[in-house]
């Protein structure tokens, strides 16, 4: 099974921020304002909504307005292609180890028959 990668180098960017992590961990608890957001982060507003931004453009994120205040959710589709292509890469890894471990062994009975 091959998982579409298309895509998925923007949500792989838009993990690679410590501050954004932390912000897909405040938001795997529930939706939150951007000012929920910002509060235990070290930076101005304006940096906070850049990163929000990056979420949003790589799909993690979902954001909605109500008159004053907007809120960001996880987008759980997003994440769940990301799990499907991680265990694609573990079947792979497996199988490569599979056969690495039966070539040793062979390698090592014809060792031992020939010794």
């Amino acid at each position: 099974m091959k998982y579409n990668t298309q895509g998925l180098e923007h949500i792989f960017h838009a993990l690679a921020d410590r501050s954004r992590l932390q912000m897909v961990e405040r938001l795997s608890l529930g939706p939150a304002s951007v000012k929920e957001l910002a509060e235990p982060l070290t930076m101005a507003l304006p940096s906070v909504l850049k990163h929000l931004k990056v979420l949003e453009d790589g799909g993690l994120v979902i954001s909605e307005k109500t008159g004053r205040v907007r809120t960001y959710r996880l987008d759980p589709k997003q994440l769940t292609g990301i799990d499907s292509w991680i265990e694609e890469r573990k079947t792979a890894w497996n199988r490569s180890f599979d056969r690495l471990g039966n070539f040793l062994i062979e390698t090592s009975e014809e060792n031992s028959d020939g010794a």
